[in-house]
């Protein structure tokens, strides 16, 4: 198969090292300098130890890249994905699409697959790609697992079992909203869980946090129209896992640094990358609201993003809540 990996960063390069392995695959980078450099170090800044393979080309020119290809790929943040999928769509040439992205539009509160409503062309056949991945793991050829989710079923199908490999494994699903509710809302309960170790609270503590999270995540995606089992799957529980736990998490070390007594612009000044979970935050709240479901650790989060609370007394608030049945 022909990829085109729109989107340069730390996912995009490594999605584009790993799948480099079996297809044919070009890199795109929307500044060309950006491309000149990777062209020269044969490396992405962001994963410097990750050499690029010989196979793998480098593309400054989007029409270029996506008249060539039969899927691409956007591997850009959230914030990006608007623009260019409007930029795929004016290129008379249209491949498959998926988009790598998670999270809410800064703004809208659209959800990817709604970004995409507006700017692409009903014919394309769509989808997105989510699980728990953490990029320098996946460029490595460190065995993932991940979901590829259409409405397009047949397209989900065909596209996972043309992506499988023994490194990186690859499923379909049909709950395209569930799959991209549990990719953005682990995010935030991702900084909940960040801020209880920060605070030295325990891992008892953690794995409570996170189990009552991921029932918070699955009240809003059923509220909302996506199905419960797949919030026990790779997106919904996995994803979860992996962003709460994990030292490469950005949106633990959110919270672990807000435990710390740190501002969040600081925090995010010093990261220098995406911690999707800070937007989320803003957008589950709202959705929650709209919704009528109760989401007491995101409302604590946002207390503490963007509102002053000390952590420490959003986590006594939070364990001082009444008990109540499972």
């Amino acid at each position: 198969m022909r990829i085109a990996v729109l989107g340069a960063g730390a996912w995009g390069s490594a999605l584009a090292v790993s799948f480099s392995s079996a297809h044919e695959v070009c890199l795109w980078a929307r500044r060309r300098e950006a491309c000149e450099e990777l062209s020269r170090r044969r490396a992405s800044p962001y994963l410097p130890e990750i050499g690029f393979p010989g196979s793998l080309r480098i593309e400054a020119d989007l029409v270029a890249a996506v008249s060539a290809s039969d899927l691409a790929i956007v591997a850009t943040s959230t914030a990006g994905l608007r623009e260019t999928s409007s930029a795929v769509a004016a290129i008379r040439a249209q491949p498959d699409l998926l988009w790598a992205c998670k999270g809410f539009e800064t703004g809208t509160g659209l959800l990817p697959h709604q970004i995409l409503a507006q700017t692409m062309p009903r014919s394309t056949r769509i989808g997105a790609l989510s699980g728990p991945s953490f990029a320098l793991e996946v460029a490595r050829g460190q065995p993932t697992a991940l979901t590829i989710a259409s409405l397009d079923e047949g397209f989900a199908a065909s596209t996972a079992a043309a992506l499988n490999g023994p490194r990186l494994r690859i499923y379909s699903s049909a709950d395209q909203v569930g799959v991209e509710l549990g990719g953005a809302l682990k995010n935030v309960i991702a900084i909940a869980a960040g801020i209880s170790d920060g605070l030295e609270m325990g891992r008892n503590a953690r794995a409570a946090l996170v189990t009552r999270g991921l029932a918070e995540i699955a009240r809003l995606g059923v509220a909302m129209g996506g199905q419960p089992e797949t919030f026990m799957g790779l997106t919904g529980l996995g994803d979860l896992v992996l962003t709460a736990t994990g030292d490469l998490s950005r949106n633990r070390e959110v919270g672990l640094r807000l435990a710390q007594g740190r501002t969040l612009e600081a925090i995010l000044a010093e990261l220098g990358h995406v911690a999707e979970g800070v937007n989320s935050a803003r957008a589950t709240q709202a959705l929650a609201a709209r919704h009528g479901v109760e989401m007491p650790i995101t409302e604590a989060v946002c207390a503490v993003l963007f509102e002053g609370l000390s952590p420490r007394v959003a986590a006594q608030q939070l364990l001082a809540r009444d008990p109540r049945t499972e």
